[in-house]
């Protein structure tokens, strides 16, 4: 990413978060929210996997290639997250936070 003379980023890091709930909820339509994990139950190592809900709260399907890019996507807009445990993008607000803190009502 360039950086103006101030040493600052040209684009904020806010920003490049919204572009990207923009382009995923482009992506999937009605999709509210993406739990991304490394861990897929259908795998024995660590693997990308993602889950897509509705405004209802219900599992959207959605195919494996989608899935993985939003995964893969979410995983580089956010490197320095604690990727060991699975964490839910927002798209209505582009927030990331742990899953375990949003069951918690923590999060959100």
């Amino acid at each position: 990413m360039l950086a103006m003379p101030s040493g600052t980023l040209a684009c904020p890091d806010a920003d490049r978060q919204h572009r990207l709930a923009a382009q995923l909820a482009a992506m999937i339509p009605g999709a509210v929210t993406i739990r991304v994990s490394l861990e897929d139950p259908r795998q024995r190592w660590p693997h990308l996997h993602a889950i897509v809900k509705d405004e209802a709260g219900k599992v959207m399907e959605a195919n494996r290639t989608t899935l993985r890019v939003a995964a893969r996507w979410i995983l580089r807009a956010w490197p320095e997250a604690e990727w060991s445990r699975p964490h839910i993008f927002d798209l209505a607000d582009a927030t990331l936070t742990r899953s375990d803190l949003v069951a918690a009502g923590r999060g959100r």
